[in-house]
């Protein structure tokens, strides 16, 4: 029994050292002070009190420790902070606390389909509804749904009642990440577009391509992709290397919208030879042929662009498949000329390995292996393997009633010992 007692008399003991500080712990977090000072410190984006304002924190409110960390995970799942951490201290005012915050990734925000507005009301609507935005969003979190949720009051002002959403993409014609808020099943269709040069009014190939909007929903980015893939080309052709394409504004009436889509064209350019470093295999004369202009030549952007690819697909000939090409335009706007700065950076040059062939009978890939070009641990040429693409397999089943639907084709580049393994699935 004496052992007994001593053994119950420990446990006792030990719950009372645990207890204590439990209730400690409880009592501590259970008491409330007044808010005597908010800080937040690490943000480069957003002040002080406008965290604090997003935190749901005020001055000379009653808090306790569960109401920091409330704060703190409001603070988080905003997605506008990568980090969050605090501290806090008594003083004869009240309790001080201090946040330290990192700030997280932001992409530009893009408003797509609001013709009642200009970018910059919507901007001012949303300065003054979401405390955390600042013309940028996140890539998640709840400010994201926030946004939506201003957005969609802001519309309702017009009388139209529908739901924003939100999506993390592209701008079209970049590859600039952005934020991109759009009205949820606009039923406003497209019934003119008014273009502010005379070049892209009159162009007949623009024209051609209206149909692709004009009568469609409304959508700034659908246009903006149009701007970049059907109106761009025109303005470069004609040396107009610098085209900007400024803000579109909507006028809605009923249920469709005229856009004015305003373009500076800014001046032509004249063509200058480049100048060329790190050309060993293919000399500047060579290069010079690829790029069909002379000095004088109205500096036409399709044609330089072109250019550039010819001299990609030369090397890969040469077995140079890691070839990279930067060229940086020097504009002389007194002039009007553009010359380029083309460095290459030509890679090593790469050597046939193994022909990998999937999906063939026997026979099939007999005659795929007979008619393949490019010997083992020969140079590799990019031209006889897409010839053998493009015409090799048919002359290969000439005559052989073989049918395949699709063929699946994948360079295995080899960069230890610069070989690279053809791989050719027939599905």
């Amino acid at each position: 029994m004496k052992h007994r007692f001593a053994f119950c008399r420990a446990v006792f003991l030990i719950a009372c050292l645990v207890l204590v500080p439990l209730l400690a712990s409880a009592e501590e977090q259970a008491s409330t002070a007044r808010l005597a000072e908010i800080h937040v410190t690490g943000s480069a984006r957003f002040t002080s009190e406008q965290i604090a304002a997003a935190a749901g924190l005020r001055v000379g409110s009653e808090v306790g420790h569960d109401d920091f960390q409330r704060a703190a995970d409001t603070l988080a799942k905003t997605g506008r902070f990568s980090s969050v951490q605090y501290r806090y201290s008594d003083s004869d005012e009240g309790v001080r606390v201090e946040y330290q915050v990192t700030d997280a990734p932001a992409v530009p925000v893009w408003f797509d389909n609001f013709p009642w507005f200009t970018d910059e009301e919507l901007r001012e609507a949303l300065k003054a509804a979401v405390p955390l935005f600042d013309g940028t969003a996140p890539e998640g979190g709840s400010v994201l749904d926030d946004i939506s949720d201003a957005l969609q009051l802001q519309i309702a002002k017009t009388g139209t009642h529908a739901t924003v959403s939100h999506v993390l993409t592209t701008a079209p014609g970049s590859e600039e990440r952005i934020q991109q808020f759009r009205v949820d099943e606009q039923a406003l269709v497209v019934a003119s577009i008014e273009f502010g040069d005379a070049l892209a009014q009159n162009d007949r190939s623009i024209h051609a391509r209206l149909p692709d909007l004009v009568g469609a929903k409304y959508s700034r980015a659908a246009l903006a992709l149009f701007e970049f893939e059907q109106v761009r080309p025109v303005y470069v052709s004609h040396g107009f290397l610098r085209v900007r394409f400024g803000p579109t504004t909507a006028k809605v009436s009923g249920t469709t919208v005229a856009i004015t889509a305003p373009i500076d064209p800014g001046p032509v350019f004249a063509w200058r030879t480049p100048t060329w470093t790190g050309d060993t295999v293919l000399g500047p004369l060579e290069l010079a042929t690829l790029v069909p202009l002379h000095d004088g030549d109205i500096a036409d952007g399709m044609k330089i662009e072109r250019g550039w690819q010819a001299i990609d697909d030369a090397y890969a000939r040469h077995g140079y498949l890691d070839v990279n090409l930067s060229a940086v335009p020097h504009f002389d706007e007194a002039a009007k000329t553009v010359s380029y700065s083309v460095a290459i950076a030509e890679g090593p040059q790469y050597h046939m390995g193994k022909l990998v062939l999937t999906g063939l009978s026997t026979d099939g890939e007999k005659r795929i292996r007979g008619g393949w070009k490019i010997p083992q641990g020969a140079v590799f040429d990019s031209g006889v393997y897409e010839e053998f693409i493009a015409n090799g397999i048919k002359e290969a089943f000439a005559g052989v009633p073989f049918h395949y639907e699709k063929i699946g084709r994948f360079l295995e580049k080899h960069a230890n010992d610069a070989t690279v393994d053809v791989l050719i699935d027939f599905q």
